[in-house]
Formats: structure tokens, sequence, C-alpha cells
């Protein structure tokens, strides 16, 4: 077979995967789970095999026009180089390990066929954009993971956190779908295709005429889509959806399919600086404003998703400066500890019966519990963290050295401003990272109180899933020199400038975390009971009245998250989490920054009051214009004759000598009238 057929199959198995479990979930339900699992695993082993056939040497290029369209010809097409190769090899491993996960962690979900069908569609979508040679091709898989993660997202749509959450994750992404059409079409007028090598080399033969026009049009739809700045909102809370959903959204699917977009066309972006000026300040603001973010959360799932939001702009940085190998490396390394991050946190959920911080940092002997969810999200978290040798620290290291070769002029598209821009908050972040690492470990693992619930092992499908997962977090890194060469052949080894900067920058935020750790808790075991809140008021323990009093409905929201719909049906039971204060090391790390990191800044109170206001009242005034204004003009339109015919109605009474009398008198007046006009007329 063919590598053009293996690479045909691997998008294509899990769509058939996904129509046979919708058509057979309610009539065999014994089916659902080897469709869900089997037809992404399958996936995943072609992928490995078309990735060792391509082997990191020149793309394989295969095309058939599915329809004449025109002066622009729209393709189905394959454009498979290292990129596509590995991406599709990370996306088909962590279907793969959602999909075998998701069935006992949603084993008593009644809808469990319909959402096994659509992360296949997901994948299956992911895949297609993974592979397509063909900007509309591409297109189609890219709005269909939008609509899956609608879905998915909702998929507790008895609440009202679900449904705010689908329905602002698909309206935020869509706001910068529409300039990324514009784009598409605009780059496709200037190439005249929409297959991907040839504007590739429209843009080597300097084709474009709008080249940062272009650039920034699609960079908004890669903002909406990669939950990068200012178009991030919709990612935190789109955790009120099942937690092997975000795992899938976050390390494989949907943002990442943004950032390996613009490195799948970066030569379109560095035709313009201004475009690589642009996307390395909005990385550097989602960066930093990611880190402080996740700082201050107390559901252990939204620190995770500003952590993905964070480790996204660092990807995008790298982008910004000219070097898509890192990007795609660390989209790779990533894409492995961030699934394993999220895998984790839902065992720790199924066993704690919360997904509060503040909860589990009152129990005691958590990881005795779950000791696989505890090595492998130690395993996950150093690689988050950066920490050699894990993956995520040659990976990172790779970012940074590229911002560093920018920042030093040497490189020959990047503007040297960027790479600054890039370094600097790229440093930066990997103290916050580490920072916020350590205390979810800290609070997550090292809790003071009394004993965890015990429920017995956790079951295999979900631990067996974390130890495949753990493999590629430790390994990967060491993978860098020979991944390089499924790349741009640049290196993607550290120096040692990044290496003390990046590493001296993660160790200063986990000791810092640390030592006010250490001395949070030691408050909170001398603070008096009668000064310990309940646990409805636990979040605001350690804050002053004033600042308790304005805690955000978002914070009351995370502090109150062992209500969610999720835990209450993976999770065993509630337990009885006793008063007292949390100690939580981000109130002292943020300082007066911390209500407003926990609420995101009030950037969403922010959008409220500039967009959604303004448009509300711009509908109601189109209401009342409508209902006030057009309705009286049409229903008057309708009144007149109506009007005219009642009178008329009126003079219909069917006596014949009332018609005799209206004749006569009509005849006289006529008379009359003649005569009158007779006499003027000789008068005249």
């Amino acid at each position: 077979m063919s590598t053009t057929t293996l690479a045909v199959l691997v998008p294509l198995l899990p769509f058939l995967g996904a129509v046979a479990g919708l058509l057979l979930g309610r009539r065999a339900p014994g089916f659902v789970r080897p469709l869900a699992v089997l037809p992404a695993l399958a996936s995943a082993v072609l992928a490995v095999l078309v990735a060792v056939r391509q082997g990191g040497a020149a793309p394989i290029v295969a095309s058939t026009e599915l329809t004449p369209t025109g002066s622009v010809p729209i393709e189905l097409s394959l454009y498979l180089d290292g990129f596509a190769a590995l991406v599709a090899v990370l996306v088909g491993v962590v279907a793969t390990c959602v999909q075998l996960y998701s069935t006992a962690y949603l084993r008593e979900d009644p809808r469990y066929p319909s959402y096994a069908a659509l992360v296949s569609l997901f994948t299956s979508a992911m895949l297609l954009v993974v592979y397509s040679g063909d900007l509309m091709v591409l297109l189609v898989g890219w709005e269909v993971m939008g609509i899956c993660s609608y879905f998915l997202v909702g998929h507790y749509w008895e609440t009202e956190a679900a449904r705010s959450a689908s329905l602002k994750a698909f309206l935020v992404t869509k706001l910068g779908d529409v300039p990324f059409l514009i784009g598409l079409f605009a780059l496709a007028t200037d190439a005249d295709s929409f297959e991907i090598p040839k504007i590739l080399g429209t843009v080597a033969a300097g084709g474009l005429d709008h080249p940062t026009l272009i650039a920034l049009l699609l960079l908004a739809g890669v903002a909406g889509k990669s939950a990068q700045f200012p178009l991030h909102t919709w990612l935190p809370d789109a955790m009120a959806g099942p937690t092997p959903v975000s795992a899938l959204i976050h390390a494989a699917t949907m943002v990442a399919a943004g950032v390996y977009f613009v490195a799948r066309l970066l030569p379109v972006f560095e035709a313009s600086q201004a475009a690589l000026v642009v996307m390395a300040v909005m990385a550097a603001v989602t960066m930093v404003g990611s880190g402080l973010a996740a700082l201050a959360q107390d559901d252990i799932k939204r620190v995770l998703a500003y952590s993905t939001i964070g480790q996204l702009g660092y990807m995008t940085g790298a982008l910004a400066v000219g070097d898509r190998g890192a990007a795609v490396f660390h989209l790779l390394s990533h894409g492995a500890f961030k699934a394993l991050l999220f895998l984790g946190a839902g065992v720790i959920i199924h066993a704690a019966g919360t997904n509060s911080l503040a909860a589990m940092s009152r129990m005691d002997g958590l990881a005795k519990r779950i000791p696989d969810a505890f090595w492998t999200m130690t395993i996950a978290l150093l690689a988050l963290a950066a920490i050699p040798p894990f993956a995520g620290f040659f990976s990172k290291e790779a970012v940074l050295v590229a911002a560093e070769h920018a920042a030093g002029g040497h490189s020959e598209f990047a503007p040297g401003a960027a790479g600054w821009i890039v370094l600097v908050s790229g440093v930066l972040t990997a103290l916050l990272t580490a920072a916020y690492a350590t205390r979810l470990w800290l609070m997550a693992f090292r809790g003071r109180g009394p004993a965890a619930p015990d429920h017995g092992k956790e079951p295999v499908a979900m631990t067996g899933v974390l130890w495949v997962l753990a493999i590629p977090s430790i390994g990967l890194g060491l993978a860098a020199g020979p991944i390089a060469d499924w790349f741009d052949g640049n290196g993607l080894t550290p120096t040692p400038v990044t290496s003390v900067l990046g590493t001296g920058a993660a160790a200063v935020g986990a000791v810092l975390t640390y030592a006010l750790w250490q001395r949070a808790v030691a408050k909170a075991a001398t603070a008096p009971a009668a000064a310990r809140p309940t646990p409805a008021t636990a979040g605001a323990a350690e804050q002053p009245a004033a600042v308790a009093a304005g805690v955000s409905a978002a914070t009351a929201a995370a502090e109150s998250a062992a209500e969610a719909p999720e835990v209450a049906e993976v999770t065993h039971e509630h337990p009885a989490v006793p008063a007292g204060p949390a100690a939580d090391p981000g109130r002292a790390l943020l300082g007066p920054l911390h209500r407003h990191a926990a609420d995101g800044f009030h950037l969403d109170a922010l959008y409220d009051r500039l967009f959604v206001r303004p448009v509300r009242a711009a509908a109601s005034l189109v209401r009342f214009l409508d209902r006030e204004v057009v309705d009286t003009y049409v229903s008057g339109a309708g009144a007149g004759p109506r009007l005219l015919g009642s009178l008329v109605r009126r003079a219909q009474t069917g006596n014949v000598q009332s018609y005799l009398s209206a004749l006569l008198a009509g005849a006289v007046v006529l008379a009359i009238a003649t005569a009158v006009l007779a006499n003027v007329n000789a008068g005249s």
C-alpha cells in the first residue's frame, strides 16, 4: 500500500468510526466502545507508518481536482512533510489515549455514544487539517473542529455554565474565523491557487501584493483558534466540558491547529516584518498574562487551561522569530505532557471528589491514594516547568534559542525587536510557569488535614494511558537532534546562555513558591479555630475583608467547582472537607494582583462593555424600529383598505328601496353638477 493511500486512511478511519458510532450508538450499545477506540488506534498506527516512510525527506504531494471552480481551483490534496508526519502521530496517539481513558472515566454517562462519536469526528477533522495541501479543504477540517468543540464543551448542557461556555467558545473562535476566511481568499487571489505548495512558491518569488494585510487577517483566525490574546478568553471557560475533551483540545487538536497553520505557511508571515512584530507582542502578552492568571486559579483544570494558553504563546513566539521547527517541537512535547496533565487531573478529580485545589490542600494522603497519577503528574509538571532532562526543557529552550538568535540580528526575516520581546517574556514566563506548576503540585499532593477518601485502585484504562504519555514527556526532548532533520534542519539543542536563563528563572519560581507555601501552611496551622472560615468562604480566607467582599463571580464559581456536573458524575462521593484556610502560595506571590488575576484581569467584563452591550443595544434599537416603525407602515397599508371596506360594507344593507333612493340621489347630484358646469361654461 502506497504512502499516499495510508495517509488518506489516517483521517478517514476516525471519520468512519464517528459515523458508525452515531448510527449504532443506541441500537447496538455494545459496539460503541470498540468503535471509539479501534479506529483511533488504527489511525495512530497508520500515522506512525506514514511518518516512518516519509522520514523527514522531501514533501510528498498528491492531489485531485474535486470540481471545476473557475480561475482558482479547489483540489483534494495531500502535503506530507516532516511537520505533518510528526504532528499526525501526536494527534493519533493522544486521541487513542483519550478514547481509551474515556471508556472508564465516562462509563456511567448516558450520552457516551454521542460523545465518543464527536471525539472521533474531532480527531478526523484535525488530521484533515494536518495532511491537507489545499487551504479550502483545510478550512473544512478547521470549521468541523469548531462545531465539535461546541458540542463537546457543552456536553453537560443541563447546566448554565456548560451552555454558556460552549456558546462562548463557538462565538469567539468564529469572530476570528471571519477575517481568517477573508485572508484565505486574499492569499489565494494573489497566488492564483489555494494549494499550499503553489502559495509558498508565489511567496518565494515575491508575488504577494498585500503581505501585511493577508498576514494580519490570517493571524486573527489563529488568535481565536489557538486562544491567543485578545481572543483567548474562551479556553478557561471551556473547562465546563469533560476532562478527556480538555485533554484532546489542549494537547492535539483545536488550539494546536492555529500554531500548525502558521508553521505551515510561515513564509507568508515572514514576508511582513510588521506582522512578525505584532505576533511577537501577542505572544508576549499571552505568555505573561496567562502565567499570572494561572497562579490565582482554584480549579485545577483552569490552572491547566491558562497553562495551555501560555505554552501556545511560546509556540507563537517561536514563529514570530521565524523558527517553525522550534514551534512545532514545543507543540509535540507540550502535546504529550499536557495530555498527561489533564488526564492525570481527571484521576485526581475522580478520587478526591472535587476539582478545587483549596479543598485538596485540606486533604492528607491524596498522593498515596492515587500513586500512578501522583508520579505521572509529577513527571508532567516537571516537563511543564522545563526542568532538565524532561521534554519541556528541550522544547522551551529551542524557543529561547530562536529568540536569542533573532535578538542578536542573526535572523534573515525576523526583526531584532521581535527577538527581544519573545526572549524577555519567555524568561519571565519560565519563572511563572515553574511557580504555578509547583503551586499545583503542593496543593494537590501535599495537603494537610483529614485523610483523603480511599476508593480503591483507579481503573487501568485511566492509569495505563498516564504511563504511556509519561514516556514522551520524559524522553522526547532527548530526540531533539534527530527531530531537527524532520523540520528545516535548524538546531533544536539548548545553548549555555538560554539554559542558564530559563532554568535559573524556573528554579527561582519553584523555590519561591515552595517557601511561600511553607509559610502559608504554618499560618493556616496556627489560625484560631473561630477564625477559620466555612468551605464556602475558604477561598477568601487570607484576603482582607474589603478584598474578600469584592471577589468576582468567576472566582466564586471556581471556588465552588466541586459542584460541577462532571465532578458529580465521575466521582464516588463528595468528601466532607473541613473548614479552614487553604495554604495557597499564589496569594502571597501576586499580592493585590491576585483578585484581578483570578478573574482573568476582567477581560470578559471589558469585552462586555465594549462589544456585548453595544451589540445588544443596537439589536434592541433594530427591534424597536422593526416593531414600531416598519410594522406601523405595514399595518397602515393594510388598515386603509380594511377601513374603506368596512365603510363600503355598511352601504350593503340588502334593502332595494335604499339602493333605489341612493341611485336617484346620485342621478340628481349628477344632473345638478352638469347644469352648473354648463352655466359656468356658457358665462365664460
